[in-house]
């Protein structure tokens, strides 16, 4: 099946489903849309059980779908952008600490408390799964996942502060995430042959690499915006700086999510500000609207029927359900410890920790990660643990955030 056929396909289930939940369901956008393909997903397993063939045809489909690929080097630099774009520079500044520790000692932190807990864990129940490997299930699942985050955050009434600390986490943990992990399956893949000068060298030429490079490519796209008076071309412009910037960063070993975060930061201040009629600004909203609306669709339907080609036992299905509270004691102590450090210098309110710790959504990004770990017998395990806990997070996480936020007054939290 060639690419057009595939995204035919999937813009055509994807405008059915979301269909269905605008006319039946109600859910948000992106958690009906998963949930429905979810639903249909484990009825056509149950078919298959019956010797009905529509499952084996589904499942044929999503053979010729590379998702690791179609999320990490398609989808997910066009979703960060329009991410970026909305998220109010100044509100980040002032909470850049806070920030920054979440996005970089709380990843770290989370990945070895859930690699070491998740080793016992897994030691307990019989599956076989090396401390490394469960350290690389540990980086691919904590980073919090931008694009849940964001399209959540939408409907969410946490305070304005609150929302700038979890969208910004947000929208550069899965960056630093992202080395973590290529790092530690590099040493797994090994045998553990990787020096810590080597770690570190990598982290900074991804990391702060890719920072400085979307900086200059954001600059540069906003004099081009500056120089032109014309929203069709100012729109191809910001299209360019995706998904170009993307792959140019890609190719020089840079982390193209934090340059396209970056870029999109630039382009969304200064550039809306200093380099845009008003038109424009109205074009270029609605533009990215929509294309974030429309990738998301697509990318939280793909989610729901990946369930069709991962392989669960009992085992792994308790695994699975065990490892989601792990998690989430993981997620609070790496969110606990940055804010009561700051906490020192800033005051923060008491439901700042239960709101972030709750609010921190696992989706597209954990998956594509896992499904990106070498085939042997470590893949499954990973696959099957990693899905099970980003289908609690994104449905009952996902719906659940807004209330616990209302529940505490809107989450409010001092600047750090």
């Amino acid at each position: 099946m060639d690419l057009v056929s595939v995204i035919s396909v999937l813009l055509t289930i994807a405008a059915l489903f979301g269909y269905l939940n605008e006319r039946y369901v109600h859910l948000p956008s992106t958690i009906g849309l998963m949930l429905i393909a979810l639903v249909m997903s484990l009825g056509l397993i149950v078919l298959g059980r019956f010797g009905l063939a529509p499952g084996r045809v589904v499942r044929e489909f999503l053979t010729h779908v590379d998702f690791n690929q179609a999320l990490m080097h398609g989808m997910l630099s066009f979703l960060l952008f329009a991410g970026a774009l909305h998220v109010n520079l100044e509100d980040l500044n002032r909470n850049r600490w806070t920030v920054g520790l979440l996005a970089t000692g709380g990843v770290i932190v989370s990945t070895a408390l859930i690699g070491v807990a998740g080793w016992w864990l897994f030691g307990m129940l019989g599956v076989d799964l090396p401390l490394l490997y469960c350290l690389v299930f540990g980086a691919l699942i904590s980073p919090t996942d931008p694009i849940a985050v964001l399209a959540v955050l939408k409907s969410v009434g946490v305070s304005r502060d609150l929302e700038a600390k979890i969208a910004g986490e947000s929208l550069f943990n899965d960056g630093v995430g992202v080395v973590v992990f290529v790092v530690l399956l590099g040493i797994a893949a090994e045998g553990g042959g990787v020096r810590a000068g080597d770690i570190a060298l990598l982290f900074v030429r991804e990391a702060l690499g890719g920072a400085v490079f979307g900086l200059g490519a954001g600059y540069l796209a906003y004099r081009m915006l500056k120089g032109v008076d014309n929203y069709s071309v100012e729109v191809l412009i910001t299209l360019a700086l995706v998904a170009g910037g993307y792959a140019l960063a890609d190719h020089l070993h840079l982390s193209g999510p934090i340059a396209i975060v970056v870029a999109g930061l630039l382009i969304g201040n200064h550039g809306r500000l200093l380099a845009m009629s008003s038109a424009t600004r109205a074009h270029l909203d609605s533009f990215w609207e929509l294309i974030d609306e429309t990738l998301n669709a697509v990318l939280f339907v793909l989610i729901g029927l990946e369930v069709l080609v991962l392989t669960f036992t009992p085992r792994l299905l308790l695994a699975g359900a065990l490892m989601i509270p792990l998690v989430l004691v993981a997620r609070f102590v790496s969110v606990g410890l940055p804010v009561r450090l700051l906490g020192r210098a800033r005051e923060f309110s008491p439901h700042a920790i239960p709101v972030l710790t709750w609010g921190g959504l696992r989706g597209g990004i954990s998956v594509a990660l896992a499904l990106s770990v070498p085939v042997g017998p470590e893949r499954p395990v990973i696959l099957a643990v990693t899905y099970i806990v980003v289908v609690f997070s994104i449905l009952v996480q996902g719906l659940t955030v807004g209330r616990l936020a209302r529940a505490a007054g809107g989450g409010g939290g001092a600047s750090g």
